[in-house]
C-alpha cells in the first residue's frame, strides 16, 4: 500500500491529501467551521468501506461467473454513546438467485476494510524531526 500523506490546505481545516500521484482534499463542513472543500475524514472512511465492499463483491462474482451487473453500496457513519456505528446498505443488480444473493451478502463482510474495522487495530505514532 502506498503511503498517505496530508498537509494543511488553503481553507481553515482543509487538508491536501497525497497518495502516490493522486491529489485529494479533505475538509469539514461549515457547521464545523470548515469550507467543505472536500469529503470529511469520516466520509473518506465510509468511502473506503463502500468501495472495498463493491470491489470484493465484483471480484467474487466474476470468479464465480455470476450475473452481478452492479453493486451499489451506501455507507453512513454515526456516533452513538462513544461507538462509531456503520450502516452499510447494499443493492445487488443482476441475474442472481437467492443462494447467490445470500452468499454475496456474506462475502461483503470479507472485504479487507471491513476486516480491518472490526479487528484489533494498533496505531503507532511518532514525531519525525
Amino acid at each position: 500500500m502506498r503511503t498517505v500523506e496530508t498537509q494543511f490546505g488553503k481553507a481553515p481545516y482543509e487538508q491536501r491529501v497525497s497518495i502516490g500521484g493522486h491529489q485529494l482534499l479533505s475538509d469539514v463542513d461549515a457547521s464545523k467551521a470548515g469550507s467543505d472543500s472536500g469529503p470529511s475524514p469520516h466520509e473518506y472512511l465510509a468511502a473506503a468501506l463502500a468501495s472495498c465492499t463493491g470491489m470484493t463483491l465484483k471480484m467474487y462474482a466474476n470468479r464465480k461467473s455470476w450475473g452481478l451487473e452492479n453493486a451499489i453500496v451506501a455507507v453512513n457513519i454515526t456516533r452513538v454513546d462513544d461507538v462509531e456505528r456503520f450502516q452499510r446498505n447494499i443493492t445487488l443488480i443482476g441475474n442472481l438467485d437467492t443462494e447467490q444473493t445470500a452468499r454475496l451478502l456474506d462475502i461483503a463482510d470479507k472485504c479487507p476494510v471491513h476486516k480491518a474495522l472490526i479487528g484489533t487495530i494498533a496505531i503507532e505514532t511518532q514525531l519525525v524531526p
